[in-house]
């Protein structure tokens, strides 16, 4: 049975309006989103007894989870091996450490991070152990213990695979393939509903759209992806935060993401043993001539050259507290030759950096000491190359597999800063309920971190975050959605609205080409350019006021041919980037204006600042726009908190962060309160 039988079959009534009759779907929860987070909570939700579960997407098989990696994708959770003490409280500590991170979250996604992870074991993710049955670790970014796992390059890709038959396969849950999110339908504070544009039927079907009734919307859409040109995030990745932000869900920590070195074509992050190998880095002009390494015009002491490249393994993401004299200054010598230079970056695995023969002597203790555990430094006369597939053959041959694949042994791989995650997001409590009640982001739509994150936490957050989600509503909201009349008030200005935006567009598709490729690089452009990893008060403005132009008249400068499923798809995607944009750009606005310094992974331009240290030897210096002042932790103890009601500006408030809880109670209290409500209140 094809998705439009299914649809056909199960509508349970329609709505008309502006000429579409519309096929409304009814259930008491509809999980928005096929990857790790959404794959989870519909496999919780029927596990809980919840069966009443239906699953959209746009698009199955694209997303982050499914398609992201790294040289060693690492899952975070709990030490399960070892004589090293661990405890939940202190892992929830490691996390709440991060800033600006609600404690009560923390504590959650330490507490039930065992139950999320031996759940994807039970699901046969072949996370390692030894003989003895210790799940071993190790040390990850920002992680005092070795608390990081891994099942290779496709860690979050095993993850969906295993979940997805569970669910599929194992539950029957239905997934409705091809059908964006266009928007939130709202209720008196609740959510009851979710309008989207389907791809899979033509003008010619009785509507191009689809209601879907509920009580309950999990949304597991992921990050706002299609924010930035200079991305990792998957193609076909794209995100939805722009409709719940429209529908009055609260932002939290929007400015705060995290950016890092990645390949290009293909999108990849060369993390770890990519950077362990120590390569060159090679810039050339926009044409692919004139090559020349261009560390050394900053970093001319070899072994401190060495050192930083190596420490860019695990010091991966950018970090602006490393950029004085640590490793991130790496990122903005790239950013430097990038952005500013108008080159490209390149990393040739074929030659080593700086002198033709390698000397491993001349790296730091704890560089060298990691070298000699992995038997590098055994190796005579050893290139890139072959450190690397020493190291990590299936990093090399992970380059070779891709589409398009490049060959390390021959070719050189380019590279920029890129946009990887966002840190931030839409605002949850400790049950991953948002302000709106009835709706739940889970994965990386969810505002979970705090400005800093230990590596492969974000994988655990959204384990931890759908099987929350799921339990909440498995106990607290079983019921049926709203009845058909409210329902229908509730929706129809949305669909009209919709509607009118598609039969608007169409009708002046006539006159002239599709232009939404081109607005689409433009604004994503834009983005990059003015507030990425390097950012100002004057670029994020400038940004601002051009979003919010477009974002104002976008229905009329964006042309999509009815006969088009691109085009359609499109018209509603560009809508949903150009609200997260606009409300980003003045979280950030508001952000450096309320006194907000570099901290995280973005640099924010600041004239009374200081210029990254470089050797002193050097004569050139630095450009301007990386001249800073650290945050130095001064809004930890704060969160930014973002508010629209879709018509004026947003409105922002600081509010202090949750605080670590303390449950110093008797065993007889706590399960006293399970078996009432199993705790969820």
């Amino acid at each position: 049975m094809t998705h439009a039988d299914w649809i056909d079959a199960h509508a349970s009534g329609h709505l008309s309006v502006a000429g579409q009759s519309i096929p409304i779907v009814t259930a008491n929860t509809v999980v928005v989103g096929t990857g790790a987070a959404g794959y989870c909570a519909a496999d919780r939700l029927v596990m809980l007894g919840q069966r009443d579960v239906v699953m959209v997407t746009d698009k199955r098989r694209a997303g982050a989870s499914r398609n992201a990696g790294s040289d060693k994708q690492t899952y975070y959770k709990l030490t399960l091996a070892g004589s090293e003490p661990d405890s939940v409280q202190e892992m929830a500590q490691t996390l709440f450490l991060g800033g600006s991170m609600d404690g009560d979250i923390a504590l959650a996604e330490a507490a039930w991070s065992p139950r999320a992870f031996f759940h994807l074991v039970e699901s046969g993710v072949p996370f390692p152990h030894n003989a003895s049955g210790e799940y071993v670790g190790y040390k990850t970014d920002h992680d005092p213990r070795q608390r990081a796992t891994s099942v290779g390059p496709y860690t979050s890709r095993t993850m969906v695979e295993k979940l997805e038959a569970r669910v599929r396969e194992g539950h029957g849950v239905e997934v409705l393939d091809l059908c964006r999110v266009v928007d939130l339908v709202v209720s008196d504070g609740a959510v009851v509903g979710l309008l989207c544009v389907r791809l899979d039927v033509g003008a010619d079907h009785p509507s191009r759209f689809l209601l879907l009734r509920c009580t309950n919307l999990v949304y597991a859409t992921g990050g706002p992806a299609g924010m930035y040109a200079d991305s990792v995030y998957p193609n076909g990745q794209w995100g939805a935060n722009g409709a719940a932000l429209r529908a009055g869900v609260h932002g939290k920590n929007l400015t705060e993401w995290q950016f890092g070195l990645a390949s290009v074509h293909p999108r990849w992050n060369v993390s770890g043993t990519y950077m362990q190998a120590l390569p060159r880095f090679v810039s050339t002009d926009a044409d692919g001539g004139d090559a020349r390494e261009f560390l050394g015009e900053f970093l001319p002491d070899y072994g401190d050259q060495l050192t930083r490249i190596f420490l860019k393994g695990y010091q991966w993401p950018f970090d602006v507290r490393k950029a004085p004299e640590g490793s991130s200054l790496i990122d903005l010598l790239v950013y430097q030759e990038t952005k500013l230079r108008g080159r490209r970056v390149w990393l040739d695995f074929r030659s080593n950096p700086a002198r033709e023969s390698f000397d491993a002597s001349k790296l730091s203790a704890e560089a060298y000491a990691y070298l000699e555990a992995t038997g590098v430094t055994e190796l005579r006369d050893s290139t890139p190359i072959q450190r690397l597939q020493h190291m990590n053959r299936p990093a090399y041959e992970f380059y070779l597999q891709r589409n398009p694949g490049v060959d390390l042994e021959t070719d050189m791989l380019e590279v920029a800063v890129c946009a990887q995650h966002n840190n931030g997001g839409l605002e949850v409590n400790q049950w991953w309920q948002s302000n709106l009640a009835g709706f739940f982001p889970v994965g990386e739509a969810a505002g979970a971190h705090g400005v800093y994150r230990p590596g492969g936490a974000a994988l655990n957050s959204g384990q931890v975050g759908a099987t929350r989600a799921a339990s909440y509503i498995a106990q607290a909201r079983r019921q049926d959605p709203v009845n058909e009349g409210t329902f229908a008030a509730a929706a129809s200005p949305v669909a009209e609205r919709a509607a009118s935006l598609l039969k608007d567009a169409s009708a002046r598709a006539a006159s002239g080409p599709d232009s939404t490729d081109e607005l689409l690089t433009h604004v994503r452009r834009l983005m990059s350019d003015k507030a990425g990893v390097v950012r100002s008060r004057e670029s994020v403005a400038e940004a601002r006021e051009e979003i919010t132009r477009l974002l104002g008249e976008y229905d009329a400068t964006i042309a999509a041919d009815p006969e088009s499923r691109r085009s359609v798809s499109r018209l509603f995607l560009i809508r949903d980037i150009l609200t997260s944009q606009y409300v980003y750009l003045n979280a950030m606005e508001h952000y450096v204006n309320s006194g907000g310094l570099s901290r995280g992974s973005v640099l924010y331009t600041d004239p009374e600042g200081h210029l990254p240290t470089v050797d002193p030897r050097v004569t050139a210096s630095l450009p301007e726009v990386f001249r800073l002042r650290l945050d130095g932790g001064a809004l930890d103890d704060v969160i930014q908190v973002t508010a629209w009601d879709g018509t004026q500006p947003p409105t922002f408030t600081w509010r202090p962060r949750r605080p670590l809880p303390t449950h110093d109670e008797a065993f007889e209290t706590t399960w006293r309160g399970y078996r009432a409500d199993h705790n969820i209140g």
